[in-house]
């Protein structure tokens, strides 16, 4: 049985996110400035990813 349209389309988009994961988030703020080794992972600042 063949995958519907609508979903194969869906699959493929890899659009844009708009939300980081926390690795993502840490290693923003680390080129930032905004997060040292030893702080904790938990209650990060919020941040926007990068153009």
């Amino acid at each position: 049985m063949s995958q519907h349209r609508s979903l194969r389309a869906a699959a493929t988009l890899g659009g844009k996110r708009n939300v980081l994961k926390r690795f993502e988030r840490v290693e923003l703020l680390k080129k930032r400035g905004q997060w040292k080794a030893g702080d904790r992972i938990t209650g990060l600042r919020k941040t926007k990813p990068e153009a």
